[in-house]
């Protein structure tokens, strides 16, 4: 007997501004379930910075942004619309 999946309200978003990024990767670590990563790119300062690199994994706690020293990253939850 199949069991039926429960259909996600809200998915989690983030968004990275690159030039505020000074590539500590605080938040790469304190992601609880790996959806950002370190780019092999570089900003302008020449700091690699993160990049939201598995959004099907986000669950939009925000912790990424919350221990972000710079502001440079920050994670919400977006509602998805019916029929998405």
């Amino acid at each position: 007997m199949a069991t039926a999946q429960k259909k996600k309200k809200f998915r989690g978003v983030v968004i990275v501004a690159p030039e505020r990024c000074k590539g500590c990767a605080i938040c790469v670590e304190f992601c609880p379930t790996g959806a950002i990563t370190m780019s092999d790119k570089f900003n302008s300062k020449g700091y690699h910075y993160p990049e939201f690199t598995y959004p099907d994994k986000c669950t939009g706690c925000g912790l990424c942004g919350m221990y972000c020293p710079d502001f440079a990253v920050y994670g919400f939850r977006e509602k998805i619309a019916e029929g998405e």
